[in-house]
């Protein structure tokens, strides 16, 4: 297949305080809880802690769109829906910093070009790894596909369960959220969100794009 390459873009900075001083804070909030940062079971959590952030928060520091730079052209002519389902995902609620644990569902209609199916979960997992809503989620994963391969639509589903909603306020653990985002023919075409909805085997789009 012949790739096409576009130049990458350098993902946003921040200003971030020193390891010692995100340590520091953890100290802090391990105190405010009630318990005493320098026993023994706790000594090393607040280094702990800091290193889990890197990690789930490493999409901070990557520019999505990277991932979707090398596409194919050569796909002999291939113009049906492209679907990637049940994409595990991680992220964290921006509200009470909790869990978000859940699947995407992704689909789109190449014009040209397509993408390698390993960067669609790439794509998920820089912008899963930040805080949000998931409805930001949602629509941000849309409209970089869209904007990057340019293809005549993109559907994009989630479901997520919110550990803040499960773990503590109302306590439920049988509720699920689920958003989307149609663009392109996806939201114009009935019948081809109708498609896209049955193979991930959820209820229909209505006639306006919602589920």
């Amino acid at each position: 297949m012949k790739p096409n390459r576009r130049p990458p873009r350098r993902p946003r900075t921040i200003e971030r305080p020193s390891r010692a001083t995100a340590e520091s804070a953890v100290r802090t909030l391990i105190q405010w809880a009630g318990d005493d940062p320098d026993r023994e079971g706790l000594r090393g959590t607040p280094a702990r802690v800091v290193r889990a952030y890197e990690e789930w928060f490493a999409g901070y520091f990557d520019d999505p769109r990277d991932y979707l730079q090398r596409t194919f052209e050569e796909v002999a002519g291939y113009d049906e829906m492209v679907l990637l389902r049940d994409i595990r995902f991680e992220s964290h609620c921006e509200h009470h910093m909790a869990p978000i644990i859940g699947r995407v569902h992704i689909g789109y209609l190449p014009r040209r070009r397509i993408v390698g199916i390993s960067k669609l979960v790439r794509l998920v997992d820089v912008y899963a790894k930040r805080m949000q809503v998931q409805e930001k989620m949602t629509a941000e994963i849309a409209a970089c596909l869209n904007a990057v391969l340019k293809p005549s639509g993109v559907a994009v589903v989630v479901e997520g369960a919110h550990e803040c909603m499960t773990t503590r306020g109302v306590h439920r653990s049988d509720v699920t959220m689920v958003t989307s985002r149609m663009l392109g023919v996806f939201r114009t075409n009935f019948k081809t969100r109708q498609e896209f909805f049955a193979a991930i085997k959820l209820k229909h789009g209505g006639e306006d794009g919602s589920i």
